[in-house]
This record gives C-alpha cells, structure tokens and sequence, in this order.
C-alpha cells in the first residue's frame, strides 16, 4: 500500500490545550474540523497515550489554537515533542489569559470547546467539543501540515494520527532521534540545533 496520498490530504498544525488537576497542558494536533455550525463544533484526534487526552477526558473542555506560518519552532519542538506529565509547556510562553486558560499570543486565534462526545479509535480518541467561546487574534495565514512538512521540514511525532514511517535513503544524514528532523547539509557546525525541537548537534544520529 503506497500510503504517500495520505500526505495529501488537509490538515492544519494547531496547539490542544486543557487542564489536568488545575495546571494547564497542551500538546499539537494536525486532525481538526468542524462538525457542525448550529451549534459550532468540532472533532478533534488525540493519541491515547497523550497527556493532554487524559485532561480532556478528565476537564471535559479543551481549547484549539491556530498557528500561522511564522510560529517560532521553539512552540512546535515544546507542545509536539515533549510530554506535559514532565513540563510545563506554558511556563515560558508569550500568552494571554482568556476564560482561565493561556491563549498564545502568537496565535492566530482560538477556539474554547465543551466536550459532548468521544469515541475510541484504539490508538486516539475522537473528541467533539461545542465552541463556547471564540476570538480571531490577528490576520496572519494559517499554517498547514504541508507546508510544516516541506518549508519547515517538521516531521510528524510518533503519536500523531498523520504518522508515516519514512524509509532511510542511502546519502549521508543526521536525524534528530526527538523529532525526526532530517540534516542533509553536509558536516554539522558543531553550534547547530534542531530548529524543531531545538536538541543538540551531540545527539544526532548519522544514519546512511
């Protein structure tokens, strides 16, 4: 099965926020749409092993920012790469507080939900959640998983439900065992960093 077509389909890159015993928790999400428009909702996908699905599960609220194509790639390596059981992912964030919850400042706007309804999809869960509250911030062009995927050259997390394994070809590359990202440059300036997720030259793996 040429599972390549996949990669042509619609998504966006959007930061899922909640709370889990009052302390706010966020992980990215490309599978969103709305469902209906009276009442407003929309269906979101969370891997189940996800911190934030649990705080979903347990708040029976999420919110979903969208990001333009500008977001500093320090918020994609923070929210797509790291676990909030172990980091405040909010704490050196630019946000503003709306409704209770950090808003990004960066982003182009939000959407604040009421869980109404969940279904299990083994590996995630579809969550659909009625808008409560919404704003637009700014003007700036939404960013979607293509141009994440080839201007950015982000890769999908293992957890993600757009996740492709992709084969190794035979030239020299270093890829970052974090976040996929792929070098293929040349030699490593020894000062160089993922601009995903922000890890080291040090722990690049050379894979041929």
């Amino acid at each position: 099965m040429n599972k390549d077509i996949l990669r042509d389909l619609s998504y966006g890159v959007y930061v899922i926020s909640s709370k889990k015993d009052k302390r706010d928790v966020g992980c990215i999400a490309n599978s969103v749409m709305q469902i209906t428009s009276n009442p407003v909702t929309l269906a979101i996908s969370i891997n189940v092993d996800n911190f934030t699905n649990q705080a979903i599960k347990e708040s029976e609220e999420f919110v979903c920012m969208v990001l333009p194509n500008d977001i500093d790639n320090n918020v994609i390596g923070t929210f797509g790469f790291k676990t909030s059981a172990e980091v405040d992912k909010f704490e050196k964030m630019d946000t503003v507080e709306v409704d209770g919850y950090p808003i990004l400042k960066d982003a182009i706007g939000y959407m604040r939900c009421k869980l109404i309804k969940q279904v299990d999809m083994n590996t995630h869960t579809i969550f659909v959640g009625e808008v409560i509250s919404s704003d637009k911030l700014n003007t700036k062009e939404p960013m979607t998983y293509a141009y994440y995927h080839q201007v950015k050259k982000g890769k999908s997390p293992a957890k993600a439900p757009t996740y492709i394994e992709e084969e190794v070809s035979g030239k020299k590359r270093y890829v970052c065992p974090i976040c996929g990202y792929v070098y293929e440059e040349g030699e490593m300036p020894d000062d160089f960093v993922c601009p995903i997720c922000g890890a080291p030259k040090k722990v690049f793996k050379e894979v041929s």
